[in-house]
């Protein structure tokens, strides 16, 4: 029988044999011997290594299966004690940071302004610092710290973590990310490197919903409605990112009612340019109200403004047009409404659209939900990241040859 990682007999290694324990599909020794076929001596040999790492612990005891006794088997658990996580969600006015445990628990966070366009430098220099002094909060030293995740408002190429052709990040195209935040990090702490993550902001915001709260959902999608506007996929348990990093990058789709609305990514039409926090916040503005960003027109909303309802509406239903063929294309069990304008007024306007224009086919088992983590979405979906990344079975091999183990 294959392991996740497709690897069988003797090829079965010890970073299978902890993905296993790690996903709860084997958690004694027994068990792993019958789903990799390996025999009791070879699984004690490759567990001893992620025993001798710290990433590797045992549990209770449990029932002696066997009619015949004998010792009761002893249950096997990944130990989320020996490592933490970093964190950060970038937006264009704020951010948001925190330490988390190897299972998503939340140690310490540190919310602050923090302007996107100030530039690269500037904002991951700042992080650096927050870092420092949240490792501190949460009574952790910098060596525990075995990588950092980053959510960024743009599109990211997953191989250099790079953002590319960013609508709302002025300066930041193409710029080296995780070599900045790397010598950030050490600049504050006086730790050595440590692997650092980029993904979009939405695709973590949808990787930490969908995680969490809807494990068994094949298809989920994720809407974040902002300052911009952008889409997470998860498929199979799996972000979709596209061949590049572009995947979900709904914002910039055409809409005939903003044939004459500027976007900031310079083309006419986009749906950002009518539907998103920052152009919701522009109407308002121009009424007399004063709203600058999206996050003004979450004040407004929570305060019962009519005004800002009465736009959230309306932009819901030009959102809702839209992922009426996102839904169709796609066919999710879940789509998620999150960020700045994901209240009633705006869901209310989706929901008008999304099922006037969808086959009842398409909606038929679907459900349209709001954010469960809210404004941590992000932050929780960067730390399974950076866990998945690092401990994939292929690289627990390489950093246990790394350690001598």
């Amino acid at each position: 029988m294959a392991t996740r990682a497709g690897r069988t007999g003797s090829q079965a290694s010890s970073g299978d044999l902890l993905e296993l324990v790690r996903t709860g599909r084997a958690t004694t020794r027994g068990a792993l011997q019958q789903v990799t076929g390996l025999s009791r001596a070879t699984v004690g040999q490759r567990l001893d290594r992620l025993f001798r790492a710290g990433w590797l612990r045992e549990g209770a005891a449990g029932p002696v299966d066997s009619p015949l006794g004998g010792r009761p088997s002893v249950s096997l658990e990944f130990d989320d004690a020996h490592a933490v996580v970093l964190t950060a969600d970038l937006d264009t006015r704020h951010a948001r940071a925190a330490v988390l445990s190897l299972t998503g628990e939340l140690l310490a966070e540190h919310t602050g302004a923090l302007l996107i366009e100030e530039g690269p430098d500037a904002v991951l220099g700042e992080l650096g610092r927050w870092f420092a002094e949240l490792l501190e909060k949460a009574g952790h030293r910098a060596y525990e710290v075995c990588g950092i995740g980053l959510a960024v408002p743009g599109p990211v190429d997953s191989e250099t973590g790079r953002v590319v052709q960013p609508p709302i990040m002025p300066g930041w195209d193409g710029y080296d990310i995780r070599g900045r935040l790397t010598r950030a990090f050490a600049e504050h702490t006086g730790a050595g490197a440590v692997p650092v993550l980029v993904d979009n902001d939405a695709n973590l915001m949808a990787y930490g919903e969908q995680r969490t709260g809807h494990p068994d959902c094949s298809a989920f999608v994720l809407v974040k409605v902002s300052t911009g506007i952008g889409a997470g996929v998860v498929v199979g348990g799996a972000i979709y990112r596209g061949i590049d990093g572009g995947a979900g990058d709904i914002g910039h789709i055409r809409v005939p009612e903003g044939a004459d609305a500027l976007c900031r990514c310079g083309s006419f039409g986009c749906l950002a340019a009518v539907a998103s926090g920052g152009a919701v916040a522009r109407r308002l503005a121009e009424t007399g109200v004063p709203a600058a960003s999206g996050s003004d027109v979450r004040d407004l909303l929570a305060s019962g403004h009519p005004g800002a309802a009465a736009l959230a509406r309306e932009a819901g239903r030009h959102v809702g047009d839209v992922l009426a063929t996102v839904v169709t294309l796609l066919n999710p069990g879940v789509l998620m409404i999150a960020g700045d304008l994901a209240g009633t007024a705006f869901l209310t306007g989706v929901r008008e659209l999304l099922y006037q224009r969808a086959l009842p086919r398409s909606t038929a088992h679907l459900d349209v939900v709001t954010s469960r983590l809210g404004e941590r979405a992000g932050l929780v979906g960067a730390g399974a990241m950076v866990v998945e990344h690092l401990y994939a079975p292929e690289r627990v091999e390489e950093r246990l040859l790394a350690m001598g183990v």
